[in-house]
């Protein structure tokens, strides 16, 4: 075998691997949080050893922050389609409530947050996750003053809503219409948001 392709072969192994890991970690932070799982489960559920982990990650730690990144790459709520609809706002409501409806199953996202928090080191591994993906793209799309504020109040919505409808089933939310959660949140996300053709704060 030329050298050119067994560097490919490796590259591809490698990158097999380093998914595995990847996949596996997603299922295991979203299952147990990040207290309640160790590296060597981890690898195991990948089909490596915890060497291996260490290896492409580095750490735990490291481990848990690309997790944290890579359920982030594709935003249902922040989606390049919704921050190009003409009515942001009601696109935001109606993107959340189809998210949360009766039978859907939680995000792994949503899940390793919620099931991490109680962690220091996760906690902070996520709040820096987080400024720099959804936070950033909130506060791009926010018009007006104390636009970093506000993205915060509006990620705090939706992580709120989720937690109530979808974890909690608070009676309120998980039976009502989803046309009558819709027309409320329009407002709410609207306020956040401004208004990009008048500049309102």
């Amino acid at each position: 075998m030329r050298e050119p392709e067994r560097l490919v072969k490796r590259s591809a192994k490698a990158e097999n691997t380093r998914a595995a890991i990847l996949a596996s970690a997603r299922r295991a932070f979203a299952e147990h949080g990040y207290d309640g799982v160790g590296v060597r489960a981890i690898a195991a559920g990948g089909g490596v050893t915890a060497m291996m982990v260490n290896r492409y990650f580095g750490s735990k730690e490291g481990l848990f922050g690309e997790v944290v990144a890579d359920s982030m790459r594709d935003p249902i709520i922040l989606s390049p389609d919704n921050l190009a609809a003409p009515d942001i706002a009601r696109a935001f409501a109606e993107a959340l409530v189809d998210l949360t409806a009766s039978g859907e199953h939680p995000l792994d996202g949503f899940l390793i947050l919620f099931r991490s928090a109680s962690s220091d080191t996760a906690a902070r591994i996520a709040r820096e996750r987080i400024a720099a993906a959804h936070h950033a793209t909130a506060s791009r799309t926010i018009v007006g003053n104390h636009a970093a504020e506000r993205a915060g109040l509006l990620l705090a919505l939706v992580a709120g809503f989720q937690m109530m409808r979808q974890m909690m089933k608070l009676d309120t939310l998980a039976d009502a219409e989803p046309k009558l959660l819709i027309d409320l949140l329009t407002p709410l996300f609207a306020a956040i948001l401004g208004n990009p053709a008048s500049g309102d704060e």
